[in-house]
């Protein structure tokens, strides 16, 4: 709800708080005073309820609501200004005091740590102002903010849930009477409270319970949608997806929870063919559970306010309601002695199974390097240590379910005795009938069920602890990646009308803090090609990084002309699975550039025979070799025309002369492109106008421009110096 609803709702509260206060110094009544007191703490917990959980909130605005509602009626019904005819329309006196219990409840609960850590994923999208549509059948569809679709959607249910709760109360009482006429063998009484009674009522619960169904599935879906698309963004913006493999304590699998744990918070990953819960429905059911023990509690204290102590006179007002009570609060206990460890487990076993599955998507990605190198039996050795592991945490969850499944089973068989084994002596003195007896065993056993909420559902709460963890992990691990926006050397644009990139200072390091390559004062003109080499590991392809602005690690300063179009292009290129129209045109949208020009692209870069396979779909990584794929990505460089291209390694995987042959036609083809290249053969640095070069010094290294007459050894990749000045040459 917005926040401006909930001060007005509070000062509706804070009236009828008042206005039960005066009545009860009127007539004297106890019960009124009481009443009054509990609406006045609601109507403050609700007015400071515009600082708890967008959730949350959601729920002090209904039990909120339905306070001032039912106050009112009731007031008004004791103070006889309550028509008559409708006096069978009443409520019970007790449901405004009831409905205030539970604002108070949630607004004190949204204080709990645990609570916080989980609304802060859940309030994301009840927080969404961005327009959706929506549709009310049978009314037209319509756009509204999302935040009101999901306040809207979460009311309604829970208005469907407390009607369910109605229904199963009036059906207890017709428990009652229709057991009660089979005692007396009264027909009439039979057939009337099956088919008057009964029926209608069971049917209108069946419907609610569809319609309640499908508004749920439409809020998972609604929900789900929304959630995935922010953590999605938040992963891909500012290159966060790859700094989060930089940080450190880095997040595994982050795949998986996106595509699961997202799906397991929300509902448990169920579409309702097996028995799972998330935050909706432990709320929804939570709701129910609170309506339906307070409800229950109130007819069982009724039955039971006569009962006495086992073997005594001595009248224990509500006995059963205790014995409920007591019973409930032994059996939490114990649970969760026993299962407690099921938290930690069920968040490893989580990543246990993603290890494993992702090892199983690697070894298809990479089937053909595996069957060259004949690894299979090191590949079937590293699958089985995971799939063990998957194994070892699993036996550990089945003897801790086995222990929590024991204990919750013998209780579940003892709830439904225990009323009957202390009803049954009134029953067999005569002092209550068949009805009665039923009636509160019925009653004892949703106040029961209402009371070990905690146990019955523990399994499940453990494991949608586990997954609020792993997502609350994620979250803080892009928070952490985000934090590295901006950090590292600093990017600027440079004066009007400059085609060069210039590096001042720049020193990068690596992320535990070891330097890697230092540059000095070092100028790129956008007129030059240049070709920079050195050993393995000394850093260039971090350069690269670097000036592509996705190196956190470092200092100095990167300067290049404004709005700049630059590319950099990997030793082995990303080639998503699809058409091969959309690889190629990567990362650009398909339907970007004309099929024309695609063709032209992978002809001129010597893929010919490729040229007839746009529409192909297939996993392109395995199908083409490393040349192949390599030249794909020349390809891209050629549709993409970019300003400044960097290529690291980027043609490795192909001979010389096809490799002269890809510069030329980026030559011919990209006239106004700038091209920096990493190579290790020294054909590579003839192909280019400069030469720079990775020097060792004091255990990093810096990046200068080599002399005339410098080689470089193809078989370590360091340069070979020649006899030279101590002139920097370009380099200041």
């Amino acid at each position: 709800m917005e926040k401006t609803s909930m001060k007005p709702l509070s000062v509706g509260l804070a009236l009828t708080g008042l206005i039960a206060l005066l009545q009860s110094a009127i007539e004297q009544s106890p019960p009124d005073a009481l009443l009054a007191a509990v609406v006045l703490i609601s109507a403050l917990t609700t007015f400071r309820s515009t600082g708890i959980s967008a959730f949350l909130k959601v729920f002090v605005g209904i039990f909120s609501t339905e306070t001032m509602i039912s106050g009112l009626v009731v007031i008004a019904g004791q103070g006889g200004l309550w028509p008559a005819p409708y006096a069978h329309y009443l409520p019970p006196d007790t449901l405004p005091l009831t409905l205030a219990i539970f604002s108070i409840i949630v607004y004190v609960v949204a204080q709990l740590g645990t609570v916080r850590q989980i609304m802060q994923i859940a309030d994301r999208y009840f927080n969404a102002a961005e327009l959706a549509p929506a549709r009310v059948w049978p009314f037209r569809p319509f756009n509204a903010p999302e935040r009101r679709v999901a306040v809207a959607l979460v009311v309604a249910l829970v208005l469907l849930n407390q009607a369910e709760v109605g229904i199963l109360i009036r059906l207890n009482f017709f428990n009652r009477a229709w057991f009660d006429a089979i005692q007396t063998r009264n027909a009439a009484v039979f057939w009337q409270q099956l088919l008057l009674v009964f029926t209608p009522w069971a049917f209108t619960y069946v419907t609610m319970a569809v319609v309640e169904f499908f508004m749920r599935s439409m809020l998972v879906i609604r929900w789900r949608r929304w959630l995935t698309d922010h953590f999605v963004s938040r992963w891909l913006t500012h290159h966060n997806h790859y700094r989060i493999s930089l940080v450190a304590g880095q997040t595994d699998n982050p795949d998986q929870r996106i595509a699961e744990d997202i799906f397991r918070f929300i509902n448990g990953g169920s579409d309702g063919s097996v028995t799972a819960y998330g935050i909706y429905d432990f709320s929804i059911l939570l709701v129910s559970t609170v309506s339906s023990f307070v409800s229950f509690a109130v007819v069982l204290w009724g039955l039971s306010k006569a009962f006495t102590l086992p073997g005594t006179n001595i009248i224990v007002p509500g006995f059963l309601f205790w014995v409920a009570l007591i019973y409930a609060a032994c059996g939490t206990l114990i649970t969760h002695l026993i299962g407690r460890p099921l938290i930690g487990l069920y968040f490893e076993r989580q990543h246990r199974e993603a290890d494993f599955r992702f090892s199983l998507a690697r070894l298809r990605e990479y089937t053909e390097q595996v069957a060259l190198l004949g690894g299979e039996m090191a590949e079937n050795n590293a699958v089985g240590h995971r799939f063990s592991a998957l194994i070892a945490n699993y036996l550990a969850v089945i003897f801790r379910l086995m222990r929590v499944t024991a204990f919750t089973a013998t209780f579940g068989q003892l709830s439904p005795i225990i009323p009957f084994v202390f009803t049954a002596p009134f029953y067999f003195a005569g002092k209550i009938e068949l009805g009665v007896m039923t009636q509160t065993a019925q009653a004892f056993g949703h106040v029961a069920t209402a009371l070990t909420f905690f146990v019955t559902y523990y399994t499940y709460l453990a494991a949608f602890k586990s997954v609020v963890d792993r997502l609350t992990s994620f979250d803080v691990a892009i928070e952490q990646a985000q934090a590295l926006k901006g950090a590292g050397p600093a990017h600027v644009a440079s004066a009007d009308g400059e085609r060069k990139i210039v590096l001042d200072g720049v020193e990068l390091l690596l992320p535990d803090g070891r330097p890697v390559v230092r540059t000095g004062h070092l100028e790129l003109a956008g007129s030059e090609s240049v070709a920079i080499s050195g050993p393995s590991g000394s850093g260039k392809s971090t350069l690269f990084r670097a000036i592509a602005g996705i190196w956190p690690y470092g200092e100095g300063r990167i300067s290049g002309p404004d709005g700049t179009n630059a590319m950099v292009v990997p030793p082995k290129p990303y080639l998503p699975i699809g058409t091969l129209r959309a690889a190629v045109s990567y990362p650009a949208l398909p339907g970007s550039y004309s099929d024309d020009d695609i063709r032209s692209a992978l002809v001129d870069a010597h893929l010919p025979n490729l040229v007839d396979q746009l529409d192909r779909e297939d996993v392109w990584s395995q199908q083409l070799s490393s040349g192949e794929q390599q030249r794909v990505a020349i390809a891209r460089a050629l549709l993409m025309r970019p300003d400044w291209l960097f290529l690291d390694e980027s043609t490795s995987a192909v001979d010389e002369k096809l490799e002269a042959k890809l510069y030329a036609v980026l030559a011919r083809r990209l006239p106004n492109s700038t091209i920096v290249s990493i190579g290790h053969r020294s054909a590579v640095v003839r192909l280019h106008q400069r030469h720079l070069a990775m020097r060792s010094a004091d255990g990093d290294f810096i990046l200068r421009d080599a002399a005339e007459g410098d080689s470089v050894d193809t078989a370590s990749g360091k340069v070979m110096n020649a006899p030279r000045s101590d002139s920097p040459g370009r380099q200041r």
